[in-house]
């Protein structure tokens, strides 16, 4: 234990080099920032016709740039958010670019942080496949599967760079943003793609459809 810092797990479960996944027919192409990405992020991103470059935590924003993605996705990960400084660095020079980015778990606080909120460390965290979660846009309800110790602070939230897309719906916290100044939007889950009928994985064409719209 003496050998794990538990507020810089990151750096240990991130990949160490650039790894490329291709699709047939693409149409896009995506660099997934890697805090500790669950491979079902890349892999259904594939599926639905992305390239997807992999690249470690600490990859600059001029080294993300040079692989000229359409967007970035922002992986999952443990830590306390705000440790991860150059990580929250790196996504405000991409936020500086205007370039499509959609975050999950980690990649939704770091995405905050960036933008100037804060987050929080909850009592005793969001853990199990039974999270329920409100869509403030269309009034669903879904059964999320979270683990997650943190959360952003919704009273940090600036007026007018963006709003509450998701809440919680058993204490309230927020579950998701979407950016009103930047082509972004992010959630404190990762898209489940059950196939239930109110399954998350439409997330994953609403960044698509950002892309092609940014281009």
């Amino acid at each position: 234990l003496n050998s794990f810092d538990f507020g810089r797990a990151v750096p240990m479960v991130s990949t160490k080099e650039k790894q490329t996944f291709t699709a047939d027919n693409a149409k896009c192409n995506v660099v997934m920032l890697d805090l500790g990405m669950r491979t079902e992020l890349k892999d259904e991103l594939v599926k639905r016709g992305c390239n997807v470059t992999v690249m470690p935590y600490n990859a600059s924003a001029e080294e993300i740039l040079a692989e000229n993605p359409d967007g970035v996705m922002l992986s999952g990960g443990p830590d306390d958010p705000a440790a991860n400084t150059e990580v929250i660095a790196t996504v405000k020079a991409l936020c500086d670019k205007k370039l499509p980015m959609f975050g999950v778990c980690l990649g939704h606080q770091a995405l905050a942080l960036a933008n100037g909120m804060s987050t929080y460390k909850l009592k005793y965290g969001h853990r199990g496949a039974s999270q329920p979660v409100k869509n403030l846009e269309n009034g669903k309800t879904y059964i999320t599967a979270q683990n997650t110790g943190y959360a952003v602070d919704k009273d940090s939230i600036p007026v007018g760079a963006a709003e509450m897309s998701h809440v919680n719906g058993n204490d309230g916290i927020c579950e998701g943003l979407k950016y009103l100044n930047i082509p972004a939007f992010s959630t404190q889950f990762a898209p489940d793609t059950s196939g239930s009928p109110h399954d998350t994985g439409e997330l994953y064409d609403r960044f698509i459809k950002m892309m092609e719209e940014n281009k």
